[in-house]
């Protein structure tokens, strides 16, 4: 039986840039490839609702595509995340994200192995961490599937397609429309 050698952000930090988005858990290196279009677009709605309700209710920040490094062996690459505001000091360090954001959302990515990371493997990460909430992002069915931290796991609390809205437990009182997110 062979043992894979534990990765760490440090080796991550020194891979050469090849256009492909690595991540870290566990110590175990993961891959994808950069999102296309459709994920893009969706981020970027999402990135638009966000904003456009922080203007008004100036509660935290939003980033995108900002890696997060919660570990010497677990860093990762969310689509987007939310910070409350009087959290700031303590999750950014410089120009690094150094602890678990208070919403994390994850657009999923095709193939079987980047929706059981995202499903499985993220979210038991996220819940270690301390992440509050966490939307998952179903481009094939049009989907979002929301968790809220309880007890140390991060369990489902909403199942919404295109004629719900979006609520959200730690960025009071937002509410959007499914529909939004997924127009292109």
């Amino acid at each position: 039986m062979s043992v894979e050698p534990v990765v760490t952000v440090a080796d991550l930090e020194a891979m050469p840039d090849d256009n492909n988005r690595y991540e870290v858990i566990d110590g175990e290196l993961l891959m994808s490839k950069s999102p296309g279009v459709p994920h893009q677009a969706v981020s970027m709605n999402l990135s638009y609702l966000f904003s456009k309700y922080l203007d008004l209710n100036p509660q935290g920040r939003v980033f995108a595509a900002t890696g997060i490094i919660l570990s010497d062996i677990d860093a990762v690459i969310p689509d987007l995340v939310f910070i409350r505001r009087e959290r700031l000091p303590e999750v950014i360090d410089g120009d690094r994200i150094v602890a678990a954001p208070d919403l994390v959302i994850e657009i999923l990515s095709p193939g079987p192995d980047n929706r059981r990371r995202d499903r499985v493997v993220k979210r038991q990460l996220y819940a270690k961490f301390g992440v509050k909430e966490y939307w998952i992002i179903d481009l094939e069915n049009k989907l979002v599937e929301a968790f809220v931290l309880k007890d140390r796991s991060l369990d489902s609390c909403a199942n919404l397609g295109l004629n719900d809205t979006i609520r959200s437990t730690v960025l009071t009182g937002f509410e959007a429309p499914v529909s939004a997110i997924f127009s292109l």
